[in-house]
């Protein structure tokens, strides 16, 4: 299989995974779904445990917005097992989502998961349409947990761009310029500008200038 990382806008690879809720489809398995694939270095190991708990605190968040969640390490699903239930026991939580076993490598290799010169995943995020296209991919390294709430914000910003047709600034909805607004795309001709100086006019959106526009969603 090829190792390298999709590209954004490729149809998530079509694979059969073995889970801690038994074999499922990818994509298949979430058809008509957002979906967040995510990975970690190893079962029981300090900086992973503390990713799983907060995922699983936040996880009726992801599904709010119509998300289901599936992890995955390259370890067996024993150890999977006997892990969510140490985190139950020991931290009051029990992971309600699956974890792919990949302890072959393949799926992790297939999705360029595998940092060089490494035998265990990187901390890699998939976020995946409902039409089963990778749109968003998020890399940390071992020694650097993710924050789940931007996974979030970035799972809720590509939702309101599809549904909105708008662009969402840094750190949306609490921008530092225009707060929760959102950007309107570039005008591309001097009509589209023409267009844009009248809308302003109306009140319909806001400018800094013709190629910096921005209203209420």
């Amino acid at each position: 299989m090829e190792e390298r990382i999709p590209v954004l806008g490729e149809k998530f690879p079509e694979m059969e995974v073995n889970t801690t809720h038994g074999r499922m489809k990818l994509p298949e398995a979430f058809k008509g779904k957002w979906f967040v694939l995510f990975s970690h270095p190893a079962d029981f190991t300090p900086v992973c445990t503390t990713e799983f708990y907060a995922m699983q605190k936040r996880l009726q968040k992801f599904k709010e917005l119509g998300a289901e969640v599936i992890g995955l390490s390259v370890d067996q699903v024993f150890a999977h097992l006997k892990w969510i239930e140490w985190i139950k026991d020991n931290l009051g939580e029990e992971i309600q989502f699956p974890i792919i076993a990949d302890d072959t490598g393949a799926v992790a290799k297939r999705l360029g998961m595998i940092p060089a010169g490494a035998t265990a995943t990187a901390r890699a995020v998939f976020i995946v349409d409902p039409e089963g296209k990778i749109r968003a991919i998020i890399y940390y390294p071992p020694e650097v947990g993710r924050d789940w709430d931007e996974v979030l914000r970035a799972l809720k910003a590509l939702q309101t761009s599809d549904a909105k047709g708008v662009a969402l600034p840094h750190k949306w909805p609490e921008n530092e310029l225009i707060g929760d607004r959102a950007i309107v795309p570039p005008a591309g001709t001097v009509e589209e500008i023409k267009a844009r100086e009248e809308a302003q006019k109306k009140g319909e959106i806001e400018c800094y200038d013709w190629w910096f526009c921005h209203k209420k969603i």
